[in-house]
């Protein structure tokens, strides 16, 4: 019996010892790649935007836009938002605001508010690489992905809520978060931040984002955002769709680097929660691939904090008696914009926000 506990002992030791030992010389190479004024990955950042992620899927905008939420506390006390954008055809939410003690503007998209999310995973395994990404030859996105934050009120809004954080603030890093389809969005906005607007420090991270492109679309977006992180938990089954199949690498989808999967190791009773920085490839096959994607609760829960709307009815919010004080566009899309005098509406605005 003795003998039994020693051995468990220590092979717990040497599992924690290789874990360890990845994810430092892993983060040592992160942080070698880039100046050090750039966010890169650490629990407690993990933990804040987890947070602001929860967030964004309270359906009491009122309570969303004056911070005054359940889910805004604790790690994100203080924040300011600017800007709640809510598309309510394509029932899609995201805000934006500012976070002094990180020094940098938040943007958070809201993942998808299906009335059954069982349903929308299922449709993930079907979406093709069916859009040609113009930027890039050769670089293939989904549709679906793309013009969620590209053909929406998604970017139009995400742009005056940015333009206006500079007018109140002035320069900051911008970091964009999202979880599930909101990841794909946070993605799409980064790089449209970093391509087409010239904004140099921006940082991203999602959880438990979807694959949004092939391997040439991954390369392209690796080269303009470096330091990107994608967090994976567990079994989570959002991150393994749509599939990839290694033997079509030039038809099949490719996530871009790099992972940082969340997962348990141990044996028995001796189990703790380590975090493992995958390789540059994007799909690290030690990393998430190498356990089935069958997960839909590790897809809802990442550390403890609950992602998912509190409501699963149809593109439900909830606004206080006051509303009639935002402007609302003709498609009845909302913007909620904080300002010196009092909230408006620039929907077809030309924003000017790179570095100066």
């Amino acid at each position: 019996m003795e003998r039994r506990r020693w051995l468990v002992a220590i092979i717990l030791a040497c599992l924690i010892t290789t874990c360890v030992g990845r994810m430092l010389s892993s983060n040592e190479e992160l942080m070698n790649k880039d100046n050090d004024e750039n966010i890169l990955y650490n629990s407690t950042l993990v933990q804040i935007l987890l947070e602001y992620t929860a967030a964004v899927y309270t359906a009491d905008l009122t309570a969303l836009f004056t911070w005054t939420c359940e889910r805004c506390t604790d790690m994100t006390e203080g924040f300011e938002v600017v800007e709640v954008i809510v598309d309510i055809k394509s029932c899609l939410q995201a805000y934006v605001g500012v976070a002094r003690d990180l020094n940098s503007v938040i943007v958070v998209f809201r993942g998808t508010q299906e009335n059954s999310i069982q349903n929308w995973i299922e449709d993930l395994y079907w979406k093709q690489l069916d859009l040609n990404y113009d930027e890039m030859p050769g670089a293939m996105v989904h549709h679906g992905f793309y013009a969620a934050y590209h053909n929406t009120t998604m970017r139009s809004g995400v742009l005056i809520g940015l333009q206006k954080t500079r007018e109140l603030y002035g320069d900051m890093r911008i970091t964009v978060v999202g979880h599930s389809m909101g990841g794909a969005m946070a993605a799409f906005c980064a790089l449209d931040l970093k391509v087409n607007y010239g904004v140099d420090d921006v940082q991203l991270m999602t959880f438990g984002q979807p694959r949004i492109g092939n391997a040439i679309f991954s390369s392209y977006f690796k080269t303009h955002l470096p330091n990107a992180v994608r967090v994976t938990n567990g079994h989570d089954v959002v991150p393994h769709l749509p599939p990839y199949y290694p033997l079509f690498p030039h038809k099949t989808y490719h996530h871009f680097p790099t992972e940082v999967w969340i997962h348990n190791v141990g044996i028995g009773s001796l189990v703790y929660s380590a975090e493992t920085i995958c390789d540059q490839t994007g799909e690290d096959p030690s990393c998430s691939r190498s356990v089935l994607g069958n997960s839909v609760s590790d897809h809802l829960v990442y550390l403890g904090v609950d992602l998912q709307a509190e409501t699963w009815r149809s593109c439900g919010i909830v606004t206080g008696s006051n509303m009639e004080r935002y402007r609302i566009d003709v498609a009845g899309n909302l913007i909620l914009l904080k300002d010196t005098i009092g909230p408006l509406l620039k929907p077809n605005a030309q924003m000017d926000i790179s570095s100066s």
